[in-house]
């Protein structure tokens, strides 16, 4: 990547986009060291592909509406196996950067060939979408999200430390308040952010009529999570599976309720 000086960013500090994060795998706080690479040729030649479910139902140039605007002037530096997203035309689009010459990185300068024919490809499994929902989507809600942070990314990134001063750590927390707030969102921006396994469980759709089952879904969740471990388990509409135990209405509701505390 290109750095750039910035006179409001303290020195110890260096600002980087969700997409710079991505390509170097690193989440928000995590510590870097920069180091310069003063050999990095131009490109003489590179091929970029669009990942195949951002393009669906688009047709036109790709290159002059999307890659072309985006390279112009702007000497950016790739490496192999790159992913960015280009707005433009009324729609992002993701491409990868199949190959380089140089290889494996180079300078996109003016004389650089960018071939983008082909087709769309797939993304691998452990890719993560770059659109993907983060902190910086969240307006407003800066100490809870400092809290949030406390309690699950030390939880996950930094368990001996709680383990050298003999505290456990948090299991589980509660995220209350109105409709649109912002709940459901902050669920999936701490998966995100912190790269560990999202296990999803809707309140409604844990119900089922067949006797046992709503107890086994529950029980699906867990054993998921805990063969993919350390996760995450995000339980949406969570008042409609566990009301007070004296407000029950009838067996299926007290067998859940002790399924998950369980």
């Amino acid at each position: 990547m290109i750095v750039l000086s910035d006179e409001s960013c303290p020195d110890e500090k260096i600002r980087m986009n969700r997409v710079v994060r991505n390509t170097l795998r690193v989440r928000l706080s995590v510590v870097v060291s920069v180091q310069p690479c003063p050999d990095v040729k131009y490109g003489k030649r590179i091929n970029v592909l669009p990942i195949d479910y951002t393009v669906q139902g688009l047709t036109g140039n790709l290159f002059e509406v999307y890659l072309k605007p985006y390279f112009l002037e702007a000497y950016r530096s790739i490496h192999k196996d790159d992913a960015f997203i280009v707005r433009g035309g009324m729609r992002a689009i993701e491409f990868k950067v199949v190959e380089t010459d140089p290889s494996p990185y180079c300078i996109v300068a003016l004389d650089t060939v960018i071939h983008c024919e082909g087709d769309p490809i797939k993304r691998e499994e452990k890719e993560e979408a770059l659109n993907a929902v983060g902190y910086d989507d969240i307006g407003g809600c800066r100490k809870q999200l400092a809290q949030i942070k406390e309690m699950v990314e030390l939880h996950f990134r930094h368990l001996s430390h709680f383990k050298a001063i003999g505290v456990k750590p948090p299991r589980g927390i509660v995220l209350y308040g109105p409709p649109g707030t912002g709940k459901t969102l902050t669920a999936w921006d701490v998966a995100n952010e912190t790269g560990d396994f999202f296990f999803l469980i809707n309140g409604p759709e844990i119900m089922s009529k067949l006797a046992g089952e709503s107890e086994s879904n529950l029980r699906k969740a867990f054993e998921e999570a805990d063969k993919n471990a350390p996760a995450i388990i995000f339980v949406d509409e969570l008042d409609v599976i566990t009301p007070k135990r004296e407000k029950t209405h009838g067996e299926v509701d007290r067998r859940i309720l002790s399924q998950l505390l369980t």
